[in-house]
């Protein structure tokens, strides 16, 4: 394989725990049973409803060291195979054209940021399926040229919470999960009892399955044909304990996907059926050893998306306080 991040590299192979396979009929039921509509309002902040004043307080009471960790990686303006729209970054003023004292200096970001290369939250508009938004309603209806009327990122606001790291690679003893491997809903009760934790209602939890440690080693691969996630089968167990927020090193799904002709299944449940939104592509290393040090995997999370009106999700740089 070739270890140049930047360059081309074939896919490593699926791990060996990506199935069982899903039909599409299965997946409906799943659908169904997990599904939160006309729960909460204000809709179209979903399940961050479930974060209370109590929530706040008691997040709060994690923080000890004040060790302050973030989660976002560097805008990336590079090509490679998981970061096929490369990030913009270009001086807008470069001190030159302005005559009184003092000169300036500028720059402009951009990103289509919904892929594998930019941290970034996505908002309850982001997914429909069979054309249905979380809620129900028409996603032609609801989102146009001028963005989404529903379930915009601007409803969100931001997220002060209890964080939950499920390290799987620490409770597993391997430096990271092979990309295909799945994480299933064992799994992630096995992690909590490993790492002396528990999922609340209300809390973010964040799966660290080793991305970018196995990048840094072994080169960027293309994410969309196999990465390391989470089977539609720990879905049930995330909603049964009220998850506010869902997100990790990945895009959460496990890829290929398990279910037959749905490309992002995991995506499909948590936004379209729970109203959950979904962190993508953090990098959780620094994280996984703070967590270490602490003996905790428990923390203060801050996510703060940008207050954009019609947009379907934002960049973001959450922090976790230990």
């Amino acid at each position: 394989m070739n270890d140049d991040p930047r360059g081309a590299t074939a896919p490593p192979p699926p791990g060996p725990r990506n199935g069982p396979a899903v039909s599409r009929p299965e997946f409906d039921a799943l659908f169904e049973r997990v599904r939160a509509w006309g729960r909460w309002t204000p809709a179209d902040r979903g399940a961050w409803n479930r974060v209370t004043a109590d929530h706040v307080l008691r997040a709060t009471a994690l923080v000890r060291s004040g060790t302050v960790v973030p989660m976002a990686r560097p805008w990336d303006t590079a090509p490679a195979p998981d970061n096929a729209k490369p990030a913009l970054h270009y001086m807008s003023d470069l001190g030159d054209t302005e005559t009184p004292e003092p000169s300036t200096y500028k720059d402009f970001v951009g990103a289509d940021y919904h892929g594998k290369g930019v941290s970034h939250l996505d908002a309850l508009s982001h997914i429909a399926y069979r054309g249905r938004l979380y809620e129900g309603g028409a996603a032609r209806e609801s989102t146009g040229a001028g963005g989404a009327r529903f379930g915009s990122v601007s409803a969100l606001g931001p997220l002060v919470t209890k964080g939950v790291l499920l390290d799987l690679p620490a409770v597993l003893g391997v430096p990271w999960l092979e990309p295909g491997q799945a994480v299933h809903g064992m799994d992630v009760v096995t992690a909590e009892r490993a790492l002396a934790t528990r999922i609340d209602e209300g809390d973010a939890v964040l799966l660290r399955t080793g991305r970018f440690r196995r990048r840094r080693e072994r080169g960027a691969w293309d994410l969309d044909a196999a990465s390391a996630g989470l089977h539609v089968d720990a879905l049930p167990l995330l909603a049964e304990r009220g998850v506010a927020l869902l997100g990790g090193d990945g895009d959460s799904d496990v890829r290929p996907s398990p279910v037959e002709g749905l490309r992002s299944p995991v995506h499909t449940l948590a936004i379209a059926a729970m109203g959950v939104p979904l962190l993508d592509n953090l990098d959780l290393e620094a994280l996984s050893a703070a967590c270490a040090e602490a003996g905790r995997y428990e923390f203060l999370l801050v996510a703060a998306p940008l207050n954009v009106p019609g947009g379907t999700g934002s960049p973001v740089n959450p922090v976790a306080v230990l």
